[in-house]
């Protein structure tokens, strides 16, 4: 029987109390902007710190439904999400596999390649002109591909990878079965965790990307959501001003601000809870063994 001493006890009181408080100064900003996007302004203007209105206003998101290059932003983000996350996961997989083989010949030097770009790169000018030299200025694939790979995350799949036993491999190889087989087979399976939760990192990377946007386009029709979101909520108004029905009771561009925060960042932050039983463990078994 573990009996655990005061001492314990004190501090288990103390790691929850620290926890709690720090959990909610992360939510705090989000509730924050949640409930004055549902509060007439005027009950705002009365009362700024009070967090629960006395009357629930959602003629603002009414408003921003009519934003058409909000929609186009949601539609440029999703594309930019789903083929970057694919594709990163696609080329994290085929690359951590071989990278956690051991007797894999140049093995050291890949690594001190790939570890030397997570410190040292060509910068952003460079950058720029080999988006330019390869035809991707202003096209949506100039926003997915210089993200396709992370070194850091490759490393972490490396070492999730190189943790699996390598009996399943040496059994299924006696099986008959190739290197691709194992890979997609065996590995894969196994290695949902980490696949999970690097889905989750590069997705929110992709979903919020707005700086590559404005490098790499000039035109608007091709910016993702986030950088729409910034131009809205920074230029004093911006497109909120334009389609802000006037006639509408307590909607204003502070509520229409607030109200496209909320709208832009929800679904990304509904997609979490799904993955996050996949998350700490994908995480803490990566970062392990080297």
């Amino acid at each position: 029987m573990n009996i655990r001493s005061s001492g314990d006890k004190l501090f288990d009181i103390i790691n929850y109390a620290c926890l709690t408080l720090f959990a909610i100064a992360c939510l705090f900003p989000f509730f924050y902007v949640a409930a004055f996007s549902v509060t007439p302004y005027n009950e705002y203007l009365a009362n700024p710190l009070k967090l629960i209105p006395n009357k629930l206003e959602f003629s603002a998101y009414t408003q921003i439904f009519k934003m058409d290059q909000l929609w186009i932003g949601y539609r440029n983000t999703i594309i930019i999400t789903v083929l970057g996350v694919c594709i990163n996961i696609f080329l994290m997989i085929i690359t951590a596999y071989p990278l956690s083989k051991r007797d894999l010949k140049g093995r050291g030097f890949a690594l001190v390649l790939i570890t030397f770009t997570m410190f040292f790169n060509g910068g952003l000018i460079p950058n720029f002109y080999l988006i330019k030299s390869l035809d991707l200025y202003n096209t949506l694939w100039s926003l997915v591909l210089p993200n396709a790979l992370g070194a850091y995350n490759l490393l972490l799949m490396k070492n999730f990878i190189g943790n699996i036993p390598p009996s399943l491999e040496e059994s299924a190889s006696i099986d008959g079965a190739n290197e691709l087989r194992i890979l997609f087979r065996i590995i894969v399976p196994l290695s949902k965790p980490a696949i999970a939760t690097f889905v989750i990192f590069h997705a929110v990377t992709q979903w919020n990307t707005f700086f590559n946007a404005i490098i790499y386009t000039s035109k608007r029709d091709l910016w993702p959501l986030m950088l729409i979101v910034r131009d809205m909520v920074v230029d004093s108004g911006g497109v909120a001003k334009d389609v802000m029905d006037a006639g509408t009771s307590g909607v204003t561009e502070f509520t229409i601000k607030m109200a496209i925060i909320i709208f832009s960042t929800l679904p990304i932050i509904l997609v979490y809870p799904f993955m996050q039983k996949y998350f700490m463990k994908g995480i803490l078994v990566g970062s392990i063994k080297g």
